[in-house]
């Protein structure tokens, strides 16, 4: 008898040990999207944009987008970094075809974690596919939580001034899902402690305050990147080339450049939120630019 298919089967939970603390990357969806440019390299050719998809072996039209919120374990406090895409598909008319439906408290619970154990939730930014798993129709997912968002970014949502038409529906998002959390939030600077042992990290460009956080423990370190890299070829080896969804594409450039240094200099472990699953590498020096490394076994010796 010849077995039937059965389809596309893929981790979803990636948990190692970074000192004393744990560390998991939890894969709340993903999407296929058609376009390669100009999605990437706006400033640049299509022929550039496709002459470098081919030397990396990929899909010169389409490409995975994944979403990949963070969570680490202390010891003292269980700490999420982003909540993923939550019910936005379910509630929103404005989100359906253009993001996968949230599938983060279901990988929660197979990873061993109820909602309400996620001690403190920490927004990166702004945008829906990273706030919008903090509310599940009207109501609070994490219901014990203390909320930590970038100061600059959650005033730049809340008054509305200088947003861009295309971005007009994701502040009502974020009025709506993230002003009520005002009452019960932190708000941070880059260099403040979210808790002992993690750190905010400018990376703002993407959007107006995107932070990204320094992880150490027993002298272990991590850097969460957020969406300061969106694409493991595109944004890291062409790091000059304009992302479509970023909001001041210049100051995007100039973060992506810094921070890539910093990481390549240091030697540091990457968590990046839409890199392919599991999302941990690290950045390498290659060619006088950059190249994606992705994790094997270095972290789970």
């Amino acid at each position: 008898m010849t077995a039937s298919m059965q389809g596309e089967l893929r981790p979803a939970i990636n948990r190692f040990k970074l000192g004393s603390f744990e560390v998991a990357t939890i894969l709340d969806g993903k999407s296929v999207r058609d376009g390669l440019h100009p999605a990437f390299g706006g400033n640049a050719s299509a022929d550039e944009v496709h002459a470098l998809a081919r030397a990396n072996n990929i899909d010169i039209q389409r490409f995975e987008h994944h979403y990949i919120p963070t969570l680490v374990n202390t010891g003292k406090r269980l700490v999420l970094f982003d909540t993923g895409n939550g019910g936005l598909v379910r509630e929103y008319e404005q989100m359906r075809g253009r993001l996968p439906p949230g599938e983060l408290v279901e990988h929660l619970a197979k990873a061993g974690y109820k909602p309400e154990d996620i001690d403190v939730v920490v927004t990166t930014h702004g945008h829906p596919d990273h706030i919008g798993g903090l509310t599940e129709a009207g109501k609070v997912v994490f219901p014990k939580a203390r909320y930590v968002f970038g100061a600059a970014e959650f005033d730049f949502w809340k008054r509305g001034e200088g947003v861009s038409e295309a971005r007009k529906f994701n502040r009502e998002l974020f009025v709506k899902i993230c002003v009520p959390l005002a009452e019960r939030a932190t708000f941070i600077k880059p260099g403040d402690e979210v808790v002992s042992g993690i750190t905010a990290v400018d990376a703002a460009g993407h959007s107006p305050g995107l932070m990204a956080f320094h992880i150490e423990s027993e002298g272990k370190r991590l850097m969460i990147t957020a969406d300061t890299c969106t694409h493991y070829v595109m944004a890291v080896q062409r790091p000059e080339w304009h992302f479509a969804m970023d909001d001041d594409k210049d100051k995007a450039v100039a973060s992506r450049k810094r921070i890539l240094d910093m990481v390549s200099a240091d030697k540091l472990f990457v968590a990046s939120f839409h890199m392919p699953f599991p999302g941990i590498g690290w950045i390498e020096k290659s060619q006088g630019g950059y190249r994606w490394v992705p994790h094997s076994y270095q972290l789970t010796l």
